[in-house]
């Protein structure tokens, strides 16, 4: 089939998040299952800066954001089998960052307008579109009513994937007359209107011919209350076309025998290089070196999403067992104070490392033991995939895409790839935490067998993308 994605950022090119691994992963996965596969981006100044040099300028044309005529300039480079397009306009793009100013609803309406109008002149006519959280999630609606005279996108089938439903877009409905050009019908109507605002999540889950989540847990927990963010009503609605697939993750850069990153490479069958790992990092943080405490690594964005008011409340009954903690990330201000307040604390115990290094994260993968990720909510979650392709067991709580990818340790049959709690409370996160810790002091045996079942789950996209190929198959 030929399928094109529209997103606000993908790697290589542009990332904040697990939005921008997707787009980075799931388009060469899908060129290797035999679909032709394009990609529309916005040409952010970072993309300029890092692939200038590269990319192939090939036209430029104007758009109407409501009565404006807006540049657009088309640009292209091919990467892994697959056509990414740049939709190039410095006002709205060369920022310095992606995402977060006070116009993000007008850049990102002229975003969706320049690629719906750039298919037809780069002769890219999708059997299916392929569209990306609320930055794009308007594109169903304008595909299906604004250009529904344009003949050749009357075939498209349209796919809507929901990476985190908390942001949804919501906007003045002058929007619609005032930047997208069309009437107040669907508003009044009540088809785009949630809470007396204009929805874009909305419009994309109604218009869409299929709903995706990121992982399936997700997919049914954003029909409760608790989780549906103000949506849930309206995905209960749709349930029939809401599935989730689990993201994947790049089991060739997340590779513990050849990770360019780490100085010590091991596998499932010669752990002797996570030893070496651990020793090293150790050494390299302050931290006594000693093979026999467990290291418990976190690498996160410090929010409450992330479940650190858990954390912050327990780590003192935490830090009394004997372990290691390392730290790296940053986020909330309390949060980073609180760390590194326990960090000066307890010297031999905690290292807090409040900033973002490449580097120290892939480091900690493959030298802990434990991977702590205790989130909220969870819409999938790549960091305890991540952490499993290095022998090191997630603690989790037992939700969104953390449920569906770690597998609770079993005490009775051995079998398991990490620890989780349901209870979302301190109590159960501590309890479950001295489990765990219990299980690596007093049974290396069965500690090992947990290790070499993490590693041997398949968490290559090549197998996620099998998932989306026979989704894209159901729209016809």
């Amino acid at each position: 089939m030929r399928v094109l994605f529209v997103a606000a950022e993908g790697a290589p090119f542009s990332k904040t998040g697990g939005l921008g691994d997707v787009i980075g992963a799931l388009p060469k996965s899908l060129v290797r299952n035999g679909h032709q596969v394009g990609v529309i981006l916005p040409y952010y100044d970072s993309v300029e800066a890092k692939f200038g040099d590269q990319v192939e300028d090939l036209f430029h044309f104007e758009v109407k954001v409501g009565w404006r005529s807006q540049y657009v300039g088309l640009k292209k480079i091919a990467l892994d089998g697959v056509d990414f397009y740049f939709i190039d306009n410095q006002h709205y793009f060369f920022r310095g960052h992606v995402y977060g100013d006070f116009d993000d609803g007008e850049r990102f309406a002229f975003f969706q307008l320049a690629a719906v109008e750039a298919m037809e002149r780069i002769d890219f006519i999708p059997d299916v579109l392929h569209v990306h959280d609320y930055h794009t999630a308007m594109i169903p609606f304008l595909v299906k009513e604004k250009y529904r005279w344009i003949q050749a996108y009357q075939g498209i089938k349209t796919v809507l994937t929901i990476h985190n439903l908390e942001f949804q877009g919501q906007f003045s409905d002058s929007m619609l007359w005032d930047l997208f050009g069309v009437g107040y019908e669907r508003y009044e109507d009540g088809t785009l209107r949630w809470n007396n605002c204009l929805n874009w999540m909305k419009a994309g889950i109604l218009y869409a011919d299929r709903v995706t989540t990121v992982s399936p847990s997700y997919a049914h927990e954003i029909m409760t209350p608790e989780f549906g963010c103000g949506l849930d009503l309206i995905l209960r609605m749709e349930s029939g076309k809401v599935s989730g697939i689990v993201n994947g993750i790049d089991t060739d850069i997340y590779n513990p025998e050849t990770d360019k990153l780490l100085q010590y490479h091991f596998s499932k069958d010669d752990l002797t290089g996570k030893a070496e790992s651990k020793r090293d990092l150790q050494e390299k943080l302050g931290l006594p070196v000693r093979d026999d405490v467990p290291l418990v690594g976190i690498v996160s964005r410090l929010t409450r999403q992330k479940g650190f008011d858990l954390v912050v409340d327990e780590l003192h009954n935490m830090l009394q067992e004997d372990v290691q903690i390392v730290l790296l990330g940053t986020g909330d201000w309390s949060f980073e104070q609180s760390f590194a307040w326990f960090g000066h604390a307890y010297p031999d115990k905690l290292s807090a490392n409040i900033t973002f290094d490449v580097t120290l994260a892939q480091e900690i993968y493959a030298a802990s033991d434990i991977f702590l990720m205790p989130s909220r909510f969870e819409p999938c979650g790549l960091s305890q995939m991540m952490s499993m392709r290095y022998g090191t067991l997630p603690l989790v709580h037992e939700v969104g895409g953390l449920r569906d990818t770690v597998e609770a340790y079993n005490v009775y049959t051995g079998q398991g790839t990490g620890f989780s709690f349901n209870n979302f409370s301190g109590y159960w996160l501590t309890w479950t935490f001295k489990e765990a810790l219990s299980l690596y002091s007093q049974d290396k045996e069965a500690w090992k067998s947990l290790q070499e079942q993490a590693m041997d789950r398949d968490f290559s996209w090549d197998t996620a993308s099998l998932a989306y190929s026979q989704l894209y198959d159901s729209l016809y």
